[in-house]
């Protein structure tokens, strides 16, 4: 028994070798991974502290070698950087909060309430899923013209408040939530809305966070939509305001531009900070389930 004790033992301490082996091998991986995607941001941010006569200098320069702040200082004396930025903030919030009340009603909808032809129903909406949003466009603009909303902040918030995307991940967070909690609050009276407030939702915030961010950084990049239906300077959001760093023929200051996309990081980056702990949760909660 002690020699067969000892060969366990043995091996279990090479077992854990091999795991601690393995596992310093793919920490080391990862690590030499992430810091291969973190390199353009790295050049990004080195580049907008240089001269722009150093901007293509070789080999690149990874981490920054000087600190001219005056590139800063430039964005905001060229263009005006803070409408854009409370124009696209604006939008994006709009957008955000619509998104949440209004694809989560419709996720409840699809996911607790039984009514004739609900499965045809979803899958037909969730069809706008695999039609590209520039196939839309066109009937998009002339209906916004028709209603006066051309080179308004609502011809890109109206449609913008609908996201199939976003009512299906939520839909199947809510599917995997048992139905005994519904059947609990019902027999105690509640409504239906008030199981939707305070039980459903709740219990689905992860997904409705998630849904928020991918929505939230998806308007936040936008530029082809708002360089449809915008004409105002004035009106227009950071992506397509940004072009007016780069001068009439191209020729702006790179080092003044690369600035201005490494401010234009700073929102989406604090929001994403804020749900990343619930990006996990809500990607793989109830994501199976159909």
């Amino acid at each position: 028994m002690e020699v067969s004790y000892q060969q366990m033992l043995g091996t279990a301490r090479r077992t854990r070798k091999r795991i601690g082996l393995g596992r310093i091998v793919l920490d080391g991986g990862l690590l030499i991974l992430s810091f291969l995607m973190l390199v353009p941001f790295l050049w990004i941010i080195a580049t907008s502290l240089r001269l722009p006569k150093d901007s293509f200098s070789l080999p690149p320069a990874i981490f920054p070698t000087a600190w001219h702040i005056s590139n800063y200082a430039e964005v905001f004396a060229k263009v005006p950087f803070v409408d854009f930025i409370s124009n696209s903030l604006k939008i994006c919030v709009i957008i955000v909060i619509g998104h949440i009340f209004i694809s989560s009603m419709a996720a409840f909808a699809f996911s607790r309430i039984a009514f004739p032809g609900r499965n045809v129903l979803f899958l037909i909406f969730l069809s706008g899923l695999m039609i590209p949003g520039q196939v839309t466009i066109i009937p998009q603009f002339i209906m916004m013209s028709k209603l006066g909303l051309i080179d308004s902040h609502l011809a890109l918030i109206l449609p913008g408040l609908i996201n199939p995307f976003g009512i299906f991940m939520i839909r199947q967070t809510m599917m995997s939530i048992s139905f005994s909690f519904d059947e609990a609050a019902y027999m105690d009276g509640a409504s239906r809305l008030w199981v939707f407030l305070k039980i459903i939702l709740p219990m689905s915030f992860p997904a409705v966070v998630v849904t928020s961010v991918i929505s939230f950084i998806a308007h936040w990049n936008d530029f082809f939509r708002p360089l449809i239906f915008l004409n105002s300077f004035e009106k227009m959001t950071l992506p397509i305001g940004m072009t007016a760093l780069t001068g009439a023929f191209g020729t702006g200051n790179l080092s003044a531009i690369l600035a201005g996309v490494t401010l234009s990081l700073i929102v989406p980056l604090l929001f994403y900070i804020f749900g990343q702990k619930y990006l996990l949760d809500g990607m793989t909660a109830g994501g199976l389930k159909v």
